[in-house]
């Protein structure tokens, strides 16, 4: 069966791709309509800087959502996060450094 997380990066990186691939249509579009509109450099400065911020703004808010939507699939199939790895770690290392300690304490006494 193939690995989940890694099913999930990969589709997190088409969606990322299909995101860059639409932010340059848009900046085309943009342009073509800049010249047909008549606009000045200043005005196709101003309208390109305010489109930006707002393909910028819709682009963090889906990102987000599929990450959202990635963390809650993978908690569904009980795929431990990386933050959940490292507690697990800490506490394996206490316990091996206990373990360890009582193993001393034994053959010293």
């Amino acid at each position: 069966m193939p690995d989940i997380q890694e099913m999930f990066k990969e589709a997190w990186s088409h969606a990322l791709a299909g995101v860059n691939a639409a932010e340059a249509e848009a900046e085309k579009v943009l342009g073509k309509l800049a010249d047909a509109a008549g606009f000045s450099p200043d005005d196709v400065k101003r309208h390109a800087r305010e489109f930006g911020e707002r393909l910028t703004t819709q682009r963090r808010d889906l990102e987000k959502a599929i990450d959202d939507a990635v963390k809650k699939t993978a908690n569904r199939f009980r795929i431990p996060t990386q933050s959940d790895l490292e507690s697990l770690q800490k506490r394996v290392d206490a316990v091996a450094a206990r373990v360890e300690a009582l193993a001393k304490e034994r053959a010293a006494g």
